[in-house]
Order: C-alpha cells, then sequence, then structure tokens
C-alpha cells in the first residue's frame, strides 16, 4: 500500500503495520517517518530493536531471517531495521526480502522497517519491492523543493513557537531564510533548532535571522539548469558561486548547460519541419520540470538566438579544456557564468 509522508501521521493513530518501507533521498524526512513509526510501536509494546546494513554482495541475509523468525528474548515485540543505502538488494537479497514481505504479513509481534535511497522506475517494478509494497506500507520520501522550501521553514518554525514578521519582511526573512540554506535540509533544520536556542518564542526579525542563519546552501548542476531554464539571473549567479566554492568539475557545469541548448536547438528544429512540441519534446526525452520550461521559451526563442548560443556552447567547451578563445574570458568560470547568463537571458525575455 502507498502511503503519502504526510498522511503518516494520521495513518499511525488508526493502527500500526507489521511492514513499512521508506525510500527518498531526504535524508531528514526519512529519519523523521522512522522515528515516528518507531515512537509509535513503542507504546504498543515493541521495545526491542535489531538493525542490519545491506552492504556489499556477500551480505549474510540468514541473520535478518533469524531475527525476523524469533521470538524475542526481552520483550514481547520487536522491530527489525534493514538498510540498503545501494538500494539494490541483489538476486539473493531479492528473494530474501519476498519472504520476509511474506512473513510480515502473519507475524504481527515484528515490526520490519526497510529503508532504502530514491528508488528509479525499474527498482520500483522489481519482485522484491512489489512484494514489499504489497504486504505492507510503502512511503516514497519526496524532497522539499525549492518553492516549497519557504513555507517548510515557516511550518518548522511555528512548530517551535517561533514566526517571521506578517507582510513583507516576512517574506524577505523567509527568501534570506531559504537561499542560506537550500539544498540542504538537514543543515536547515538545525539553523531553525539554532533559532530556537538563540531567541525566545515570538516573533523573529529579518535582522535576527540574517545575523543567526549561516550560509549552508548546497547546489547541484541540474538545479542550475532549471534556474537557468526558468529565467532567475540572480539565482543562477548564486548557484554558480557556490559550485565553484564547493569545487565541482567546471566540465560538468559545462555539460549541463550545454546540453540545455543542444537540445533546445534539436527540438527548435524539430518544430521548424512541421513537429508539434509535445511529439518534439517526447522524442528528445524533455520530461518533468525541463518539460514545462521548454514548453514555455521555445515558441518564441528564435533558431538565430539558439545557433549564437550553441557557438558559444563550444567556445567555452574549448576554455574548459584551456584553450584561448577570442572575445571569451580564459577563466573557466568566468566564461561559464558569461554562458549561463545569456542562455538565461534568453529565456528569461521570452517568459515576458
Amino acid at each position: 500500500m502507498q502511503l503519502a509522508a504526510a498522511q503518516l501521521s494520521n495513518h499511525l493513530s488508526k493502527g500500526l503495520r507489521s511492514l513499512y518501507t521508506l525510500h527518498g533521498d531526504e535524508t531528514l524526512l526519512v529519519q523523521e517517518a522512522a522515528d515516528a513509526i518507531r515512537a509509535e510501536a513503542r507504546k504498543q509494546g515493541f521495545t526491542e530493536r535489531s538493525s542490519f546494513t545491506v552492504a556489499g554482495a556477500h551480505f549474510d541475509w540468514g541473520e535478518v531471517l533469524a531475527a525476523a523468525g524469533s521470538m524475542s528474548l526481552f520483550a514481547d515485540k520487536q522491530i527489525i531495521e534493514i538498510r540498503i543505502p545501494s538500494g539494490k538488494p541483489g538476486k539473493d537479497g531479492s528473494v530474501q526480502l519476498q519472504q520476509l514481505a511474506a512473513q510480515a504479513a502473519e507475524n504481527t509481534d515484528t515490526l520490519t522497517l526497510v529503508m532504502l535511497p530514491k528508488l528509479d522506475k525499474m527498482s520500483k517494478q522489481g519482485a522484491w519491492f512489489t512484494a514489499l509494497d504489497g504486504n505492507g506500507v510503502n512511503i516514497e520520501i519526496q524532497p522539499v523543493e525549492r518553492a516549497a522550501l519557504p513555507q517548510w521553514i515557516a511550518q518548522r518554525l511555528q512548530a517551535q513557537g517561533q514566526q517571521v514578521a506578517a507582510g513583507v519582511e516576512g517574506q524577505q526573512t523567509l527568501q534570506f531564510f531559504t537561499d542560506r540554506v537550500e539544498g540542504n535540509l538537514l543543515a536547515a533544520f538545525q539553523e531553525i533548532q539554532k533559532l530556537a536556542l538563540l531567541h525566545p518564542k515570538g516573533e523573529l526579525s529579518l535582522a535576527q535571522v540574517e545575523s543567526a542563519v549561516l550560509n549552508v546552501a548546497r547546489y547541484d548542476v541540474f538545479k542550475l539548469s532549471e534556474s537557468v531554464l526558468a529565467g532567475h539571473p540572480a539565482r543562477v549567479q548564486r548557484m554558480l558561486d557556490g559550485l565553484q566554492a564547493e569545487g565541482v568539475a567546471e566540465v560538468l557545469v559545462h555539460w549541463a548547460i550545454s546540453e540545455d541548448i543542444r537540445a533546445l536547438k534539436r527540438v527548435k528544429d524539430a518544430m521548424s519541419n512541421g513537429k508539434p512540441l509535445p511529439m518534439a519534446l517526447r522524442e528528445q526525452r524533455v520530461w518533468g520540470v525541463k518539460e514545462r520550461l521548454f514548453e514555455r521559451v521555445l515558441p518564441q526563442l528564435s533558431s538565430a538566438a539558439l545557433v549564437d548560443l550553441l557557438d558559444g556552447a563550444h567556445k567555452v567547451d574549448g576554455i574548459v579544456k584551456g584553450l584561448k578563445q577570442r572575445d571569451w574570458p580564459q577563466d573557466s568560470w568566468q566564461a561559464l557564468h558569461r554562458l549561463a547568463m545569456q542562455l538565461c537571458q534568453a529565456c528569461m525575455t521570452q517568459a515576458r
């Protein structure tokens, strides 16, 4: 049974199942979901806990099966936790997980909790995951995206008795907070907790947040790509500076930007040859957030502009590899900034 993370609290209030599967890359939210399940289990007498981490091809699943099939020595009920950091249990693990899932449906004295990273489509279609889903509760932990982060911060502050000012100042406070912690939810939570230690319950001013919240934001090239296509130059500048400070390879940043330019050009060419935009996007394997961004900017983005951007991408490719290019900065990061801003400006113009 699939369950949204937001529904977990209400679900637990109605009764505890004997098998839960948590999967997602947001460590904080996975941990909080697991803690909620453990807390409810303790209330119902599950006082003993065994934990196993599946690492490597030679993991001994016999210990897990033995623990799951045995009675607790010190309590009537027990919790068996299985962590699979790779998300790949292997052939033997697949068989054992299917067996564990079948046993869990019959053994109400053992609560089995399986924790996995974000899973791809193929893994979710595997026999082992199907068995876990069919015999228990499956909760996919979704990340908190940038657009939802201000509200998430506000809710967490409210939970500890604090809130930002009303109106424009409050919006500015949440925006500042978001800029400082984007991409690093665990650190964001720690910064929120720090505010509870530094200031009493009640309203927080922008000055108080500015003086307390550290810059712990973490960026990746895929989010950079989305920001460029969305036409957000200030955020693109901040993300590029962050990626440079974190030591991300210039070639990876260039790949992300130039791949978007090439994809835009291919889809535009297909449209010029008479193909509808949705069909062209499907053929170029553009979907999700990128699909919506492409749909917004492509109809009015000229082929000539894309040719110029493609030429710029070729030149920056040479600069990143140590070659000099006329009329371009010779520093790799400066050249990447210029290329990203050119694409961002083109997308921003089309968005107006």
